[in-house]
């Protein structure tokens, strides 16, 4: 059975998983499907069509599955689906998705998102992640698993931020940020990830391969695209470097994010 704090506020179509705590002044909406042993610290507010996912911890004033901030939303029944196993810290919002888009916000599994970061609507968050203090995102951003985004970082609407990949503090990102890379405070792409890959347990071959695909990629010999048919000549043998390949060729809304020139 839940435990319910008697101040906290449930509609009774929310659905409550077993083993599941409400503590005091949460708000849970007719929409609410809360998984098995969920944690709702206090004043927890759950809005709209929202799903959380078993053993997932919220904490005050944490705001999940309000209406998306756009200008076209007229009330349609849109959704945020979270993952497992999360730690959702103080303020932190989360907004379901738009008619317009993919009319869901899709956030994975095992992420930490600390005081005041932002999932904004149609954005659709992997596993792992950790977004530090206000790190935030606009709407259709999607970002993969084990990224870091750094305190009050921002991604612009439709940018990608690959596998991985580390997001300086204050950085303003308004480009694709390949897998493994590194951006810093300015948004501009400084390299590998290696800190994080050497804490990841990536062995040093996959390290060198990555390190040494980046010199070639980003050298001033020839076109972009005749490195990037090198590199992926060259370092075909290697899934990560593969994939930072399909990554670039992917279809994009925004350019690439880029060395300082």
């Amino acid at each position: 059975m839940p435990d319910i704090h008697p101040t906290a506020i449930v509609h009774p179509d929310a659905k409550i998983g077993a083993g599941v705590e409400i503590g005091p002044y949460c708000s849970l909406g007719p929409g609410a499907v809360v998984g098995r042993a969920v944690r709702l610290i206090s004043h927890v507010v759950i809005e709209g069509l929202t799903e959380i996912g078993e053993h997932s911890v919220v904490h005050p004033f944490a705001v999940l599955g309000g209406a998306p901030q756009h200008l076209a939303h007229k009330g349609e029944p849109t959704r945020l689906v979270i993952g497992e196993r999360n730690i959702i810290r103080e303020h932190v919002t989360m907004h379901t998705g738009t008619a317009i888009g993919r009319g869901v916000t899709t956030v994975g599994s095992d992420g930490l998102f600390m005081v005041g970061s932002h999932v904004a609507h149609d954005c659709i968050v992997g596993d792992h992640v950790v977004f530090a203090n206000n790190a935030t995102l606009g709407g259709h951003v999607q970002v993969g698993d084990y990224v870091f985004m750094g305190g009050l970082s921002a991604a612009h609407q439709w940018s990608r931020i690959g596998r991985h990949a580390f997001i300086g503090g204050l950085a303003p990102v308004t480009k694709d940020v390949i897998p493994y890379g590194l951006v810093g405070n300015d948004a501009h792409l400084e390299g590998m990830n290696l800190v994080g890959l050497k804490r990841r347990g990536f062995s040093r071959d996959t390290i060198n391969d990555l390190r040494a695909a980046y010199r070639m990629l980003f050298a001033e010999e020839g076109t972009f695209q005749e490195r990037l048919d090198d590199v992926a000549r060259v370092f075909g043998r290697s899934s990560e470097v593969s994939e930072v390949v399909a990554f670039i060729r992917a279809d994009a809304n925004r350019p690439l994010c880029l060395p300082r020139g």
